[in-house]
């Protein structure tokens, strides 16, 4: 099943869910402010994507600058920071089947489906 990792208050992460609700096919919406990622789900997209975990941060989240920038973190920090601070994870990721994106721009995420 596709999954879309969403935040409804972001217009490219709306942008990305109405891609997906004209494409007719079956998808999960996980709204990960809510329903955050786990430690072993977050290293799991990370696979699919296949980037480091410092390529999905929000670097520009005032959380980020406060609490993390400017420290040598590992990707395990990284992933603890995330889940610690789900806004720091960039959105929307589209997940279908072994593959995901990130959908930015959000017309891309017609090439995973």
């Amino acid at each position: 099943m596709i999954r879309i990792y969403h935040n409804p208050r972001c217009r490219k992460s709306r942008e990305g869910l109405a891609i997906l609700e004209k494409s007719g096919k079956e998808f999960k919406v996980v709204e990960y402010l809510k329903d955050i990622p786990t430690k072993n789900e977050l290293k799991d997209i990370l696979t699919k994507l296949g980037i480091t975990a410092e390529q999905l941060l929000r670097k520009n989240e005032s959380v980020w600058k406060e609490r993390y920038k400017g420290q040598n973190l590992s990707e395990d920090k990284i992933i603890e920071a995330m889940i610690e601070n789900p806004k720091l994870i960039e959105r929307p990721i589209v997940i279908n089947g072994d593959k995901a994106m990130i959908g930015r721009p959000p017309s891309a995420i017609g090439g995973i489906l």
